[in-house]
């Protein structure tokens, strides 16, 4: 199957997941990066304007991210809404902060994903919606998503696509080739970005989840991500069942 019918298929899953659930349409955190793009374009093409809302949530966010989320929505006619929660963000870090609590740069960076995924909620509900994931096959791999955070949705349409196969994707539906190739970053705090802090290029992750050969310190970094992450990819842990007959 090449890559431009594997994305019939993605179309098809959100089409028939949305008739399955009987929701009214999707919503959808739009970040300017090419993974909430091409789940925009794909939900877009599958189902048509009236069904989806891309929800834009500024955090102390670069400008360029907010401009780039508005391509986006502009090219390919997506209803957009803008909610600023750095007032919201701020609230949560001054109490923290009142009650001397040592607080490092990445669980900001994950308060900052848990309200913006609160937030998607809140209209997904207010719109009898369901919330799209948009994370991709690396991230699912190596963990690199925020627990509770933009870990969480109601399906994830691109969960086996690689970072390369997203940016290819991206480029054949129409996102403009400077978005599809922009540095992959969450926006969590200036001057992130995802290889940065995963120790790893994606072109070798890819390399490395493709079957290919990679350096053994890299395959050993992205084993060591996968086994620290695995928490994220299972299921709440629960003790023995209660046998109440006994």
């Amino acid at each position: 199957m090449t890559l431009r019918q594997y994305l019939k298929v993605i179309e098809k899953f959100i089409a028939d997941t949305l008739k399955k659930t009987g929701a009214q349409g999707y919503v959808i955190g739009l970040s300017g990066g090419v993974d909430s793009s091409l789940v925009s374009v794909l939900t877009r093409k599958a189902l048509g304007k009236d069904k989806i809302l891309g929800v834009i949530i500024p955090i102390e966010s670069n400008p360029a991210d907010l401009l780039d989320a508005m391509e986006i929505a502009r090219v390919f006619d997506i209803e957009t809404v803008i909610f600023d929660a750095t007032e919201i963000y701020h609230g949560y870090m001054d109490v923290f902060l009142k009650n001397n609590e040592v607080i490092d740069k990445a669980t900001f960076g994950n308060l900052k994903a848990r309200i913006r995924m609160s937030i998607l909620y809140a209209y997904a509900q207010a719109r009898k919606s369901l919330v799209l994931g948009t994370d991709n096959a690396d991230e699912r791999y190596t963990g690199y998503f925020t627990k509770w955070g933009d870990g969480s949705a109601d399906l994830l349409p691109i969960a086996h696509l690689t970072k390369g196969e997203v940016v290819e994707a991206s480029k054949i539906l129409g996102v403009p080739t400077r978005l599809a190739e922009r540095v992959p970053s969450a926006g969590l705090f200036q001057g992130q970005t995802d290889e940065k802090e995963m120790g790893v290029k994606y072109k070798d992750l890819d390399a490395y989840l493709l079957g290919k050969k990679v350096e053994p310190k890299v395959a050993e970094r992205i084993e060591y991500l996968h086994t620290i992450s695995e928490h994220k990819r299972k299921p709440i842990p629960t003790p023995k069942a209660f046998n109440r007959g006994k």
